[in-house]
């Protein structure tokens, strides 16, 4: 199993790359690092600064809000990272949710899974110059004619030649989204994962495959998961970072009727959890929503406690990585014990 490395957005208001720990990690023989957006720093940003002051490891971003970027613009941004940090940078995408891209960015969420399959075809046409660039979706139409343009534009083919194709991974939890990564993506993320239920991934994956045909499987099919870490003999303390993240995703990260983390909670088994969850967290009661994330779901999903526990738990992530079930584990890791504990246990 191969280990990445999850940075943090940064403290205190301000845009932080903690180089230090990228460079141990680097030294460790992690496999990766990975940088992330929600709605104030940009991944793209500090996946470059660690490039440009790492020499081996690759760099993802964990996601790029789709919406945020034309596609076009998505493929010149990734391939010139490609070409400068010969070929380490690996393009992340997702659509993020509708109270980011409609509340942040302005933009209509629109159809999540369509943009997917658009923006991915439209980066491979871009990649592999075959033509100049054409496409007639329902969110992308390029050239762009119509009311409120020149009509003017013209198909064009891009400058630059891909010396190797991006790897595009997507972050999904949802079946359709899964089912879609498997056809159209190389990899997915998942936000965060029980090692021990593969199975509420397994048959969208396999009919993603299917669609996708020319012998596409796990074989050639990346997950890689997000996965904390907090190591102190203090079981309960060590739990609440994580038990932060989730109340924040299963509570609050959506709507009432539409949050993908609160159905993916009780697809796991905590469905009573989930409920308890979001209605604290939609009422105002954070602290509350917090205190109802079980610690049998922390257990499962991240790592936490006695490094003893860690390394134990790791051996299942380790047996999962055997069956093909998970290619890299990503941790948010913040300390070099952090990172110490895990290339020892996994490298």
């Amino acid at each position: 199993m191969k280990l990445g490395l999850v940075m943090g957005l940064g403290e205190g208001g301000r845009v932080s790359v903690d180089m230090d720990l990228a460079r141990e990690a680097e030294d460790l023989g992690f496999d990766s690092i990975w940088t992330s957006e929600a709605w104030g720093s940009d991944a793209i940003s500090t996946a470059s600064w660690i490039l440009a002051q790492t020499s081996k490891i690759k760099v993802g971003t964990g996601i790029i809000q789709m919406s945020a970027r034309t596609p076009a613009m998505a493929a010149m941004t990734a391939m010139s990272l490609q070409h400068l940090s010969n070929d380490r940078f690996i393009l992340g995408i997702g659509p993020s949710g509708p109270q980011v891209i409609e509340g942040w960015h302005g933009m209509p969420y629109g159809r999540p899974l369509t943009r997917t399959r658009e923006y991915i075809e439209i980066i491979r046409k871009i990649e592999a110059r075959e033509s100049a660039l054409t496409h007639d979706g329902y969110h992308y139409q390029i050239p762009k004619t119509g009311e409120g343009t020149t009509n003017l534009g013209k198909p064009l083919k891009g400058i630059l030649h891909s010396r190797a194709p991006l790897k595009i991974i997507t972050g999904t939890i949802a079946p359709a989204g899964v089912r879609v990564s498997a056809e159209v993506a190389n990899g997915m993320i998942p936000v965060f994962m029980n090692p021990d239920r593969f199975d509420v991934f397994e048959d969208a994956l396999n009919d993603g495959f299917a669609k996708a045909g020319g012998g596409k499987s796990l074989d050639n099919f990346d997950i890689t998961p997000f996965c904390g870490i907090n190591i102190s003999d203090d079981e309960d303390a060590a739990r609440m970072p994580a038990k932060a993240n989730l109340g924040l995703y299963i509570g609050g990260m959506g709507s009432k009727d539409k949050n993908f983390y609160n159905d993916y909670a009780k697809r796991l088994g905590h469905e009573a959890a989930a409920v308890e969850i979001q209605d604290h967290f939609l009422s105002g009661r954070r602290a509350e929503a917090v205190a109802a994330v079980p610690d049998e779901l922390v257990d499962q999903v991240a790592l936490t406690g006695p490094a003893g526990k860690i390394t134990e738990r790791l051996q299942d992530w380790k047996a999962a990585s055997k069956e093909k079930k998970v290619q890299s584990l990503l941790v948010r890791a913040s300390s070099s014990a952090e990172l110490q504990l895990l290339a020892k246990a996994v490298l």
